[in-house]
């Protein structure tokens, strides 16, 4: 097998986590932001008949996108053989649809741009939106979940109240049940399942909540893809504790966490949530944030994409 995994910047502790998981030391790369703000990218060696993936995740600023864009167009004119673009976390993945006249599709934008530049496929982890991938013509698109990772982590930290049957999966909003519910599956018998509804009035303030489902006396997980401002699910936790929950626990594959998500949490009745690393860690983080590890399976996943494997095998726990 020849190919190479090159980090672009904004993820590089996983970057090098799956190099050393597909057993490859990180590519040569030069990047760099000139006193203006643009971008500047260089392979330092050489890509001519290579299979080539970039690892960025495109969580803002907008240079992580740019930075991205350049290398894309380097690697395909420093003829590679194929270009895969290994995107944790997918930027604009939640404008995905147009809801008001006269807005952009961003989402589809972005894939189009990826698709334009030559990207023979994207690997990603976890989309808002599964259908994303329809927004793709040409270009392969490979999901990868986090779901194997947190099961065998959530089934270690709650083996006993497993064991006593006082776990209950909450889903934050109709549109996670599907997702809640393979957690759910997965870690109970009975899977029990809970359903927070919500009015939203404007992006990330929620007008009303209303729990539909028990978990009195119970300890209660929260289950969703991305953690951004927090907001909701503080107010989650708060209805939680206010129906008669016993404890709060969250769990988001993305730790997005801008404007003052840690203070938010912080002052949450949520215990621990559990986030993985598909964005930097490499920042100010609350005490109650607990890292889930994703490099492995995107080593794996690397590793049998170059031998002709199929992924499936990813997707469940051991």
């Amino acid at each position: 097998m020849d190919f190479r995994i090159f980090s672009l910047g904004s993820n590089d502790a996983l970057a090098q986590n799956m190099a050393k998981r597909a057993g490859v030391e990180l590519g040569a790369i030069k990047c760099k932001t000139f006193a203006d703000g643009e971008e500047y990218v260089q392979f330092l060696e050489n890509l001519r008949g290579r299979n080539v993936y970039l690892v960025q995740s495109t969580n803002g600023p907008a240079c992580n996108w740019s930075r991205l864009f350049l290398a894309i167009d380097a690697a395909r004119a420093a003829s590679a053989h194929e270009i895969t673009v290994v995107m944790p976390y997918f930027g604009y993945a939640r404008q995905d649809r147009k809801s008001k006249p006269r807005e952009p599709v961003s989402a589809r934008v972005f894939a189009m741009i990826l698709e334009s530049l030559g990207t023979d496929r994207v690997l990603t982890m976890d989309l808002h939106n599964d259908a994303i991938g329809g927004f793709f013509r040409q270009t392969n698109v490979d999901y990868l979940y986090a779901r194997p990772v947190f099961i065998a982590h959530l089934q270690n930290i709650f083996k006993d109240a497993l064991a006593a049957d006082d776990l209950v999966v909450v889903s934050p909003d109709a549109g996670g049940v599907v997702r809640a519910q393979s957690y759910a599956k997965r870690l109970m018998k009975a899977a029990d399942l809970a359903i927070i509804h919500k009015e939203r009035d404007i992006p990330n303030q929620i007008a009303r909540m209303k729990l539909i489902g028990d978990v009195k006396g119970k300890i209660a997980l929260i289950v969703d893809d991305m953690a951004d401002t927090c907001g909701t699910l503080a107010r989650a936790a708060s209805l939680l504790m206010e129906s008669g929950a016993r404890e709060v626990y969250a769990m988001a594959t993305h730790g997005v966490l801008s404007a003052a998500a840690n203070k938010t949490l912080d002052e949450s009745p949520i215990k621990k949530i559990f986030i993985t690393d598909t964005i930097s860690t490499d920042r100010e983080m609350s005490s109650k944030i607990e890292i889930v590890p994703v490099g492995d399976i995107f080593g794996d996943a690397i590793h049998r994409i170059e031998s002709g494997e199929s992924l499936s095998a990813l997707f469940e726990a051991e």
